[in-house]
């Protein structure tokens, strides 16, 4: 391997290597126990950014949302111990979300390893069930050759987190660096002969249905499955939290399978003779609690496919189990034609039971905020970014808003409470143009709302709408359902929202009733600060069909 003739430190070999695999951003808190690393990047300020966050949580959600919309890893710095354990949300739902990433933790030096020293944690350890690898850098010749098989291997197979710590006497060391080149996304490829047998399978079905969902698409890949489905005639539903791989205005799509989905979608898949899964590993939320399929085999023809062998026949046993990448799978699928059999009616059936599904419904209180979500689609762009974390409240978006396809959402499909804010910071920064707007609830605005700071600092201020119902609304919720009228834990108390917009340079506002929003809203697309807009809701609507009060287990 050729080598630089000029020494430098670690953090300087470690700079440079990251330029190499093209990272723009980097979100981080800055430490002392990557000191040489900060100094690294000040050489190359033009090509990458170091996003100064206010907490390590916050940081992570920004680099897992960074590599959503981009399709890159998401990079992320953070110090020792108490920065490592705060870092750890954002690379569970890197994990669980199958999204990029790559975590580069300060460590105690070589020497006290061990010893139980200042902050010292043992990475591998704490990482291990929410990482694809682990590993420490323990020799300041060999980081170039640790971080190409960090980026490699994020973007193989199934996308995840990889995590690397760098002992702080390396980062000091004085060492050749040993350039390496930029990843390669390495993807099995599609075997032709059970793909073929598979698609005979599906042209003989006549009640075929697919399910498209998980990480690693591509627009190429959205654009092709897209233009199959409607020429085929065959229904596309998608995963929980995956809406946006189908504009959700477009004939084929026929709804989302997330937490409370349309029944209609839910009879419609386990009546199918044949379902085509694309990239969705079939989760808990996505089969609702392993119950719209039946577990291990469906009562139906199931192809599967997924970019990671390791996960295919894990949880379903797959009559037809591909081994490939979305984009190559649905390329290929350009090709084939179906038979005769296929009607359009089921296809735009099943389009219209989602449109009927989206239709708003009424809730207590001077708020309707399924009217307020189906109005944003009539005045924000098709291409507006919509964030959220977790919570009751987000129900209302995902039933109500059409997304406009490739790139529009930004969620954890984790569940992991306080993204949507930290999420759409990243989005202003990637694409200053696009109208970004997040929507969070108020206990989960108020876990990250700190980074509003970070958003300000770096004039990347979205549009936040705040869900207040004053309460831990998905807590609650099952709190009343099996121990009725027994609270404990899940009231809430809240700033003043608008003062709080304002001590951060954003104009804010509060919608109490629905007639309020329009004007408030219009206002926010006008301001180049973005806004915060509290919308206050009755606690009795604790979710789009029911009522807190209707809840509980029967006598």
């Amino acid at each position: 391997m050729s080598h630089s003739s000029t020494l430098m430190h670690g953090g300087q070999i470690l700079a440079n290597a990251l330029v190499r695999q093209g990272v723009e951003f980097a979100f981080g808190v800055p430490g002392e126990s990557f000191l040489p690393l900060l100094d690294g990047l000040v050489d190359h300020d033009s090509k990458l950014r170091f996003i100064t966050c206010r907490q390590e949580g916050g940081a992570s959600y920004m680099a897992e949302a960074y590599a959503k919309l981009t399709g890159k890893p998401g990079v992320l710095m953070v110090t020792r111990g108490p920065g490592a354990a705060n870092a750890l949300i954002g690379v569970h739902t890197a994990y669980q979300d199958s999204t990029p990433m790559v975590l580069l933790i300060g460590q105690v030096g070589t020497d006290m390893v061990g010893r139980e020293a200042f902050q010292e944690m043992d990475y591998r350890k704490v990482y291990s069930e929410c990482a694809k690898w682990v590993g420490s850098i323990d020799r300041a010749d060999r980081i170039d050759e640790y971080i190409s098989h960090a980026f490699h291997l994020a973007q193989s197979g199934r996308k995840g987190p990889v995590v690397l710590a760098l002992p702080e006497d390396v980062l000091f060391a004085q060492a050749h660096e040993h350039p390496t080149p930029k990843a390669q996304i390495i993807s099995p490829g599609l075997d032709q002969a059970l793909f073929s047998e598979a698609m005979q399978a599906l042209a003989k079905a006549k009640r075929s249905m697919i399910l498209a969902g998980g990480g690693s698409w591509t627009k190429d890949a959205c654009d092709a499955l897209k233009h199959w489905a409607n020429r085929e005639g065959i229904p596309v539903a998608t995963s929980f939290r995956s809406q946006d791989l189908i504009d959700n205005h477009d004939p084929c799509f026929a709804g989302d399978l997330g937490i409370a989905a349309n029944p209609a979608l839910i009879k419609r898949v386990q009546e199918a003779d044949v379902l085509l899964v694309i990239g969705e590993r079939l989760g808990e939320m996505t089969t609702g609690g392993y119950t719209i399929l039946s577990v291990p085999k469906p009562a139906l023809t199931l192809i599967h496919v997924l970019p990671s062998p390791d996960e295919l026949g894990r949880v379903y046993a797959a009559d037809y189990a591909l081994a490939c990448s979305p984009e190559t799978f649905c390329l290929a699928l350009t090709n084939v034609t179906m038979g005769k059999q296929h009607k359009p009616e089921r296809m735009h059936a099943a389009h219209k039971d989602y449109l009927a599904f989206s239709q708003p419904n009424s809730i207590p209180g001077g708020v309707q905020l399924s009217e307020i979500v189906a109005n944003l689609a009539n005045e924000l762009p098709r291409n507006a970014i919509l964030t959220n974390g977790a919570g009751n409240f987000a129900a209302w978006l995902h039933r109500f808003y059409p997304y406009g396809g490739f790139k529009t959402q930004l969620a954890p499909a984790n569940g992991s409470m306080g993204y949507g804010l930290p999420a759409a910071i990243t989005a202003k920064l990637v694409d200053p143009q696009r109208v970004v707007v997040a929507f969070c609830g108020d206990g989960d605005f108020m876990m990250n709302c700190q980074e509003l700071a970070t958003a300000l600092r770096y004039q990347a201020q979205p549009i936040v709408l705040i869900i207040n119902n004053g309460m831990y609304g998905t807590i609650r919720m099952h709190q009343e359902r099996e121990f009725k009228s027994r609270v404990s834990g899940t009231e809430l108390t809240n700033p003043d929202f608008v003062r709080f917009a304002e001590s951060f340079s954003m104009p804010g506002y509060r919608v109490e009733r629905t007639e309020q929003f329009a004007s408030v809203l219009q206002a926010a697309l006008k301001s180049s600060r973005g806004a915060i807009i509290e919308i206050v809701i009755d606690p009795e609507a604790i979710s789009p069909s029911k009522r807190l009060s209707e809840l509980g287990r029967p006598s």
